[in-house]
């Protein structure tokens, strides 16, 4: 048995009311959404928008979590993986029998556990319309799809198209094969966030369609102008109206259900900056308790102390699971270091990716910069209260190049996307190392896999929460488009052979840089670093050079399980040899080098030749020196002298 609603009333969209009684709604807090059962598949007659109906509870359907419990990780722990349930199973090399699915995901999860991430966070996962931007691409000969899914239909439904049982049982198996997927990665000790788009809806403006939220009470749900106009400010044509007292409960009361019902572990809120801008005052009396005679506040009016914001944070349930936002709008409210945290909320940390991207390439003028990022930022997050870990650092992420496309294009090449390569971003902060796109000599080749490994490493060692995108593990490239929003192809697929092809290569310096960083107790400090344990180094020990034309930095830092470790980074176009600090009685043994070919760059014990490797730089160790290439990173680790 399905449902749906009527609403009778006035449509009079000049009034901010869409009432029509011969549509058939979707309930907000349906459970399941039955539409279509086939992932891209029309209906009959060619309907992108078919009509929806939400599944009945069913009061026997008891789901066997074998006594799944949180795994509350502290957050200064996590290792992140941005992951799209479907690219990630999708391609033919993943060899699942149900490729591009909840089940399918389950089954590769192994992968995560031997990469060493400890987190995955998935990419929009709540009932989505695959077909919205339906239409025939002629530049690769097939169909745009809305593949990201950050155009949510409804939100207490995991989107059923990603499920192997299709609408089997109502959409019951589907809300079972979700939960199967996080029970399976709860058992591999991996959490599970789900990134979630309050910001807007499919709805979209006032040529968009009714569904749900827009015929059950239009004015309410979004932020309205004075004759009935839709704001803007997540770009995609309508804004949730988050602190009206009934959006905002709402709101509370299915992220509620995704962490008791569902057992995820937290969520990432996209463009969560329209969290903090005040509703539309279509009620005064229902949002201030009372009359008013000015308009004191405009709609979208950033406030200091968000009512939702609040609610989340000092709510029993939500304010013990993690929280991160992505603390900027497309109506220009940018908020990282500033977005309103109730000392729990995280952000992802954009100043770090463009920070980090501009010093590894070699700009001038970052060195200092360069060294708050690796400290945790805490000239974004020390002032007002914060840690290291609300920082959520990342260099590449689902909206942008690829890391392995980050190294190759000076240029974005989205012409595929159907729009005249007009969409995406212009400022990437790229650079081709020296020829434009795959095809480029060996020594570029070299050069750009350096790259790669810099910042992997950089990642690794930076104080706060890094977060891998997923194929970045391996070198995923999408060709240069910097937008794949609308390709259900290879262009977002995972590539399990190509992974495979890495797997004694990148795949393994990232595995083994994961595992280095878990080892490490200085890696992932609670509070920032000080100078009781963290050193700043130059070209000579104890003398950083933090000037405009620097291109170096190196820091040394003392570790309960390590000892001491030594960092440095050269990002200049010349080789260096450093001087190392002096310590009586010890050596410095090399363990990471970006500058040599695999496997050397990682001298792991179980490297058959590794004493070798290690004697040869013997001479350079024994007067506290080292070489370094151009655009490299290194790290040394302090041992007892040889007797």
């Amino acid at each position: 048995m399905l449902y749906g609603y009527k609403f009778d009333g006035r449509f009079s969209p000049e009034e901010g009311h869409y009432f029509d009684y011969s549509r058939i709604l979707l309930d907000p807090y349906a459970k399941a959404v039955i539409s279509r059962g086939d992932y891209g598949v029309l209906e009959p007659g060619g309907d992108c928008w078919s009509q929806m109906a939400g599944m009945i509870p069913i009061s026997d359907d008891e789901f066997d979590w074998e006594g799944d419990l949180p795994l509350n990780y502290p957050q200064k722990d996590l290792i992140i993986y941005e992951m799209h349930v479907r690219g990630f199973t999708r391609h033919d090399s993943s060899q699942t029998d149900s490729p591009g699915t909840y089940r399918g995901a389950a089954n590769k999860l192994d992968h995560l556990e031997e990469l060493g991430v400890n987190c995955i966070e998935l990419m929009p996962c709540q009932e989505f319309n695959e077909l919205e931007y339906f239409s025939f691409n002629s530049i690769l000969g097939e169909n745009k799809s809305n593949f990201w899914g950050y155009s949510t239909v409804n939100y207490f439904s995991p989107m059923i198209r990603y499920s192997s049982a299709g609408m089997n049982n109502c959409g019951l198996d589907a809300i079972n094969e979700f939960k199967t997927l996080v029970k399976e990665a709860h058992k591999r000790g991996i959490e599970v966030l789900l990134d979630v788009v309050f910001n807007h809806t499919a709805e979209g403006n006032e040529n968009g369609p009714i569904l749900s939220f827009r015929g059950i009470d239009n004015s309410t749900y979004y932020m309205l102008a004075p004759k009935g106009g839709f704001y803007n400010y997540s770009g995609c044509g309508n804004t949730f109206n988050c602190n009206h007292p009934a959006v905002r409960q709402f709101i509370i009361d299915c992220l509620r259900y995704w962490v008791t019902e569902m057992h995820v572990d937290g969520f990432r809120f996209d463009l969560a900056s329209i969290m903090t801008r005040s509703s539309s005052l279509w009620d005064p009396v229902n949002v201030y308790g009372h009359p008013i005679e000015s308009d004191s506040f405009t709609t979208g009016t950033p406030l200091g102390s968000p009512p939702l914001i609040d609610m989340m944070s000092n709510d029993p349930i939500l304010s013990k699971v993690k929280l991160i936002a992505e603390a900027w709008d497309a109506g220009g409210l940018y908020q990282v270091g500033k977005f309103p945290h109730w000392s729990i909320w995280s952000e992802w940390n954009g100043q770090y990716r463009d920070t980090v991207r501009q010093f590894i390439k070699g700009t001038n003028g970052f060195s200092g910069a360069f060294a708050q990022c690796l400290c945790g930022s805490p000239n974004l997050y020390q002032e007002g209260g914060r840690k290291p870990w609300n920082s959520i650092n990342f260099v590449c992420a689902h909206d942008g190049f690829t890391l392995a496309d980050l190294v190759t294009y000076n240029n974005k090449y989205n012409l595929s996307n159907g729009e005249d390569n007009r969409d995406g971003e212009n400022h990437n902060l790229s650079w081709n190392c020296g020829e434009e796109g795959e095809f480029a000599s060996i020594t570029v080749r070299r050069l750009r896999k350096r790259q790669m490994r810099n910042f992997f490493l950089c990642l690794m060692v930076s104080q706060g929460v890094p977060m891998i995108y997923m194929g970045d593990e391996y070198g995923h490239t999408k060709g240069g488009n910097n937008n794949t929003y609308c390709h259900d192809n290879y262009l977002n697929y995972f590539r399990w052979d190509r992974k495979e092809e890495s797997s004694s290569d990148f795949y393994r310096f990232c595995r083994l840089m994961t595992k280095f960083r878990q080892e490490c107790e200085s890696l992932g400090l609670e509070d920032f670093p000080t100078a009781e344990r963290l050193q700043w180094h130059g070209r000579h020990p104890g003398m950083p050079d933090w000037s405009e034309t620097s291109r170096f930095v190196a820091f040394s830092m003392t570790d309960a399980v390590k000892g001491e470790i030594y960092v440095a980074f050269n990002t200049s176009h010349l080789p260096v040899t450093i001087t190392l600090p002096n310590r009586p009685g010890y050596r410095w043994e090399p363990l990471v080098d970006t500058g040599k070919p695999t496997p050397y760059d990682f001298l792991s014990d179980d490297l058959p030749d590794r004493d070798t490797a290690v004697k040869q730089y013997a001479h350079f160790l024994n007067s506290d020196l080292y070489p370094m290439l151009s655009y490299s990173s290194i790290i040394l680790v302090l041992h007892p002298a040889d007797a």
